[in-house]
């Protein structure tokens, strides 16, 4: 299971938030290229670049700090927040994104979404699917859809989606553990849908909630490819070095 540290960024800083309001920013580090460079000098390959006033504003705001980190690491970065047009997507792929991540994009505009997914292919474009009471959220968890979780991820299945991002919102920030059945929900719905139609296996990346390290061996049980952790990284819950060897003897 790949192991994906997150940096979500306000006014150019590295914050978190609890439930996705804005209004608990906690603001971690004013440099978020230092804290991408202590990632990959602990083994870390990926990271989950997040831009949170992107998502607010509805258009890319800090792509000069994705390019930067980009520059600056190795780091295979996913990012994420206020990707709506084909201009916003070619800056994030310029500026140095591996992936891209569209949630609001794939419910207000899904045939923007569907026509990324067919240029660019489903190992570059991710999609976003958060929820509370497993209710699809968008605009940065600001607005409701209509859209049911498990049914949306399973149209996008159906549409050539290989990886989703999945944050139970509920979850986010209050470091009290991920939401497993959840997840076990999603992937075992993914797994009759591909069954049905020869198509691969979900690559699921949990995110929301990560609290100990022992939450991440369950996570891998339960059949995620990936797990997202910002918070418990922030407040110490986890070490970089806890996360250095599960990587190391994940690799053996």
């Amino acid at each position: 299971m790949r192991i994906i540290p997150a940096i979500d960024i306000i006014d150019g800083k590295c914050v978190r938030l609890s439930k996705g309001d804005y209004s608990t920013k906690k603001i971690y580090n004013e440099n978020p290229i230092e804290v991408a460079k202590k990632f990959e000098a602990h083994g870390i390959k990926y990271l989950h670049l997040v831009d949170l006033d992107g998502a607010k504003s509805k258009h890319i705001v800090n792509h000069k700090i994705l390019e930067e980190i980009a520059l600056k690491t190795s780091l295979k970065i996913d990012f994420g927040g206020g990707l709506k047009t084909d201009g916003d997507l070619k800056t994030a792929f310029e500026c140095g994104a591996n992936q891209i991540t569209g949630g609001s994009v794939a419910v207000k505009k899904p045939e923007i979404f569907k026509n990324w997914l067919q240029k660019f292919g489903s190992e570059k474009i991710i999609l976003g699917a958060d929820a509370k009471d497993e209710m699809v959220a968008i605009s940065g968890w600001t607005e409701d859809s209509n859209e049911a979780l498990i049914p949306f991820i399973q149209k996008y299945i159906e549409a050539g989606i290989s990886y989703v991002i999945c944050t139970d919102i509920s979850k986010d920030g209050m470091l009290q553990g991920p939401s497993f059945d959840l997840y076990r929900k999603i992937l075992n719905g993914s797994r009759l849908s591909g069954r049905a139609q020869s198509r691969p296996t979900l690559k699921l990346i949990a995110s929301g909630g990560i609290s100990t390290f022992e939450e991440l061996p369950k996570l891998a049980e339960i059949g995620c490819e990936g797990v997202i952790i910002g918070k418990a990284i922030y407040e110490n819950r986890i070490s970089l070095k806890q996360l250095e060897n599960y990587i190391l003897s994940d690799e053996v």
